[in-house]
């Protein structure tokens, strides 16, 4: 399905025409996605700032990482409900699903991730991510030990505090420019 509604309540036409690596890019999307999320047409308006904003989004959520990618998942829907960010919640709901195979699962995570059933790593691992995003200032080395004893290195601490904060920016970004997530993400992995 092709959203044809502008992606953001800010008129920034996307580049036109696109450079032939967005444009690939873009091509892959449709292909594994059927679609280009929402995101990337909003920031396709300066071509710099999408690839600045993909390398960063593809390093976090993709690269190898002693988090899964449902893992960091997670961290983007719990960050995003706490945020309450339509855009992400939608999004990052849906790969929640598809990637955890629980719609219910979903649905917890977006509501309020506290009733799903999780084990204790991606409780403490959440947990951090949530006093990242209320209260970053108050994070204390307590707040790291108890990820460590939990199981995490001090690497995918890194990796946790910078999804996290990623999420941060991008959420307050969507909500600041009306995003509208891709009508398709609604009905995924249900």
């Amino acid at each position: 399905m092709v959203d044809e509604h502008p992606p953001t309540a800010l008129d920034l036409p996307m580049v036109d025409p696109l450079p032939e690596a967005t444009q690939k890019y873009f091509d892959i999307c449709v292909e594994k996605l059927g679609m280009v999320p929402n995101v990337l047409r909003a920031y396709a308006f300066d071509i710099d700032k999408l690839d600045a904003f993909t390398a960063m989004y593809n390093n976090l959520m993709l690269a190898p990482s002693g988090l899964s990618k449902l893992e960091r998942e997670m961290i983007a829907v719990v960050v995003s409900a706490i945020n309450r960010c339509f855009y992400c919640l939608v999004a990052h709901g849906a790969a929640v699903r598809a990637l955890s195979g629980d719609p219910k699962l979903g649905e917890m995570l977006v509501m309020n991730y506290r009733v799903a059933p999780l084990d204790p790593r991606q409780r403490a691992m959440l947990d951090f991510a949530a006093r990242i995003t209320e209260s970053s200032a108050a994070v204390s080395e307590a707040d790291r030990q108890a990820l460590r004893d939990a199981g995490f290195s001090d690497r995918d601490i890194w990796d946790i505090a910078n999804v996290a904060g990623f999420f941060n920016m991008t959420n307050r970004v969507a909500s600041a420019t009306a995003m509208r997530p891709n009508d398709d993400y609604h009905a995924q992995a249900r």
